[in-house]
Parts: C-alpha cells; structure tokens; sequence
C-alpha cells in the first residue's frame, strides 16, 4: 500500500512516526550552538559565481536534460525542450526577517530578473529556505505556473501569484505541464510552517516525467525508506536524482537525509546520476559547511555517479560525473 499523507482535521502529519523536536531537548541544542566549534560558516568570502544567463536563455533541445544549480535546493532545470525551476530562494537570508537569520555564503549566481522563460515552478514545502517571498512575487509576475503541494497555494495568493497559475497537489497526485510532460507530487518526511504555525500545510517530493527524461526532486525529507522505494518502482528509473545533504544531524534524523542517508535513498530510488542539494549556502546545523558534500564524496566511492557543480554551472547529465571542487 502506497504511504499516504495523514491529516487530522488540523494539521498534516507523516506517514510514520517522526521526531520533530530534538530528543535531547532545546537547552542541549543551545549549548552546541554555541561551544560547538566546526567551521560552520565560510572563513573567507566565497565567489562570486556567474551563471550563463545567455546559454540558458537560448532554446532547451528537445532531449535535453540539464542542471544548474543556484544554490541550496534551488536548481534550474532543462529538460525535454522545458525549463523547471525548483524551489526558488534569492534573499539573503532564510528567515522571516532580512536583519536577522541565516545569511547566504554567496549571492545567487543569477539574478533574478535575469531567468530565462520558464515553463514550471515546482515548490517542496514552504520554510523559509524554500519558500521565499521576493522570488515569487517577481517570478508570479511573470505568468508561470507554479506546482505545490497542499495549502501552500494560500501563500503564493497572499503574493500576488493568480489562482489559476497554482495547482496545488497531495501526494501520488499528478499534473500535465503538457500533454506529454507529467508532474507527480510524491511522499516525503518533513514538516512545514512559518513564523508560529506548523503543519497547517503538506511538504512533498516531486518527479518530472518528461517525454525523454525522468527526474526526481527530493525536496527536504528524512529516511522513507519503503516510501522511497514505491516512488523508484512507481516512476523510476530515473535520470537525474536530486537529493538533500544538509542541515543534518542526529537530534533530527527524522526530518532531513544528511549525505549517508541521502545515499541509502539514491539506491531505493533506484539509483542514477546524484545532484545533491540542500548544502553550502545556509548556516542551518551544527556541522561544518563543507561537512556533508566531504562526507557524499567519501561514502559515495566510485559506485555514485555525482554531480557536484560549482553555483551557477551549467551541467549536462550525459556527460557523466563532475566534481569541480568549488567549496576548497
């Protein structure tokens, strides 16, 4: 049986048992903040990174299927003659409030009003690092349609984007771009909310099935385990998985993959071409900035073909893997 999102006439909630809060409590986490001593930001100022913005604004070939990524799970995506961008963040930082909060490392490879035409917004869940209030607003301007997961149509209207360019979706539920381009909203294990409320709308992951090629777009999830093993056989294989890394630790290993874990998903997935996510551009755990695409590396071995693009490269999935070292 397929895992299905729960809502209790409140709020959502996820298929399994899931630890939102740390287990050692609020205290614990205070003090690791503030004696802990990893490089949890960059020591030196990084960038900048540019973006091609007059190749992506050229025609997408038919069969194409290309990366780029623009920072944390922002990624602009060319596939099957179409351009998708997921989870669109551009302020400087991750928080209710531009003075305070986490603040980018590097300024987004390509600005904002420089994104060629789009042809599909697709949104994981709505926290501030993936739901970012100044992108949709000038990106709803534009008359793109954006695909989001349940509920979070109510912030996208608030910001000015038309009910008609929203479809919001549950999980295993799906959407045409066109008649031969599908959109599936798929399970994954989060939460959501932003300022004082929680859970008031679904978070999910996504694959994009075009014509040519198949992409999965794991937005932020802890281990699913059988859920992402019934996404593989349902929609795999895929030809480019995207999965997050970051923000990991154990005191919530329910809610994020971290890079062993994100690893253990690529295989129940089906495996495939690995462009992680979610990584070198917040502050948003207690690890070491570069701890966890150090760590992809290392468990990876030569058995994961990565991607591990410098911000704002372009990658072409058929060329195979790239690792460029920026972070060093």
């Amino acid at each position: 049986m397929q895992l299905q999102a729960l809502h209790n006439g409140k709020v959502y909630q996820n298929a399994i048992p899931t630890s939102v809060g740390p287990p050692s409590g609020y205290g614990a986490l205070l003090k690791r903040w503030l004696f802990e001593k990893a490089e949890r930001e960059p020591s030196k100022p990084l960038g900048p990174f540019r973006a091609d913005a007059a190749a992506l604004a050229a025609p997408v070939p038919a069969a194409a299927l290309r990366a780029t990524w623009l920072g944390h799970s922002t990624v602009l995506l060319e596939i099957d003659g179409r351009r998708i961008l997921t989870d669109p963040v551009w302020s400087e930082r991750a928080s209710p409030s531009q003075l305070l909060g986490p603040k980018r490392f590097f300024a987004p490879p390509l600005p904002l009003d420089k994104l060629p035409k789009l042809d599909a917004v697709v949104l994981s869940h709505d926290h501030y690092d993936h739901l970012d209030p100044v992108a949709i607003r000038v990106l709803g301007r534009t008359g793109v349609p954006f695909f989001c997961p349940l509920g979070v149509g109510a912030h996208l209207r608030r910001w000015g984007v038309a009910s008609d360019k929203i479809t919001e979706l549950n999980w295993w539920e799906s959407a045409a771009l066109a008649p031969d381009f599908t959109l599936v909203a798929t399970p994954a294990r989060h939460f959501s909310g932003r300022g004082l409320t929680r859970n008031d709308t679904l978070w999910a992951s996504w694959c994009l099935l075009g014509p040519t090629h198949k992409v999965f777009f794991g937005g932020d999830s802890g281990p699913l385990d059988e859920g992402f093993r019934q996404i593989g056989e349902a929609y795999g294989p895929f030809d480019l998985l995207m999965l997050e890394i970051g923000a990991s630790d154990p005191e919530w290993a329910d809610i994020h993959l971290g890079p062993d874990n994100a690893l253990a998903a690529h295989r129940l997935l089906g495996g495939g071409p690995l462009l992680p996510l979610h990584w070198g551009t917040f502050n948003l755990a207690f690890h070491a900035w570069r701890q966890p695409v150090q760590r992809l590396i290392e468990a990876a071995g030569t058995e994961v073909p990565l991607l591990l693009p410098a911000p704002g490269q372009r990658v072409d999935v058929a060329a195979g893997p790239l690792n460029s070292r920026w972070w060093e």
